[in-house]
């Protein structure tokens, strides 16, 4: 590391995880010498609120615009968003342009300015597979949708972390916590993106090549084909949760992204 070059990450998760999911990037980018801020978005982690309190991507999203509102002017962060937590950090693109130095998605949902989440949301669901042990809870009635999912240790086995250290399986098995889903009226109307402040900001995609649950060429290389970042980079043999199977080379990408658009 070149000296005099730190820098501050902002590791945002993906659904039904929470900053826990970090642990072992945390580490090694501590050791480094840079500073990394990991908040848990709201009903997930630790954080207590609950998904049926929760009645929209904004609610479920505060800690980190939270968070981004409390950065100094000065300062500009390295954000980084994991599977879903690609639309957080759009959402906070969208509102902290001149924050951000680059936005990074790990095999992310990259929605823009030119591609809506309900357009990601179709193309994903196109996709996936459905699992008898990822449960719905329909807290409005059946005939309004789920207002909630959880993913089991089935799922989580052989779609998330195939390849990750069993160990973290085992952990992440009793961390889970139910994501809320919000329907596409209330998705559209959080979720605009201009060129003018989300296309400001600097984005790279990271594809993991071994994921199961956002496969290479039907979800992340058609993302980067319909929202062209400014650069892509590959980590090869990494599942969903490369934070686990591939936590050095993750780090390493992380570090080459900073020091190349800081």
């Amino acid at each position: 590391m070149e000296k005099g070059k730190n820098h501050h990450f902002v590791l945002v998760h993906g659904a039904c995880h929470g900053a826990w999911c970090w642990y072992k990037v945390v580490t090694i980018l501590r050791a480094e010498g840079h500073k990394v801020s990991v908040p848990d978005m709201a009903a997930s982690g630790i954080h207590p609120k609950h998904t049926e309190e929760l009645n929209s991507m904004a609610e479920y999203n505060e800690p980190l615009m939270e968070f981004m509102a409390n950065v100094s002017q000065e300062e500009r962060v390295v954000l980084v968003g994991h599977s879903m937590g690609g639309i957080n950090i759009s959402l906070a693109m969208e509102m902290f342009p001149q924050k951000i130095c680059v936005a990074v998605f790990v095999t992310a949902f990259m929605p823009g300015p030119d591609l809506n989440i309900v357009a990601i949301s179709q193309q994903y669901n196109q996709q996936v597979e459905s699992h008898m042990d990822t449960e719905f809870v329909y807290n409005n009635g059946q005939e309004k949708g789920p207002t909630s999912l959880l993913f089991g240790p089935e799922v989580l086995a052989t779609n998330f972390y195939q390849l990750s250290p069993s160990e973290d399986l085992t952990l992440a098995t009793y961390l889970v916590r139910p994501v809320p889903l919000f329907g596409e009226s209330s998705l559209l109307k959080d979720s605009t993106y201009t060129n003018e402040k989300y296309g400001s900001v600097r984005r790279v995609y990271v594809v993991c090549d071994k994921d199961n649950v956002l496969k290479e060429e039907q979800i992340q290389r058609w993302l980067i084909k319909n929202n062209p970042p400014d650069d892509v980079e590959l980590i090869h043999d990494a599942d969903h949760m490369v934070m686990f199977s591939k936590s050095r080379e993750l780090c390493s990408c992380l570090l080459m992204i900073s020091q190349k658009y800081h």
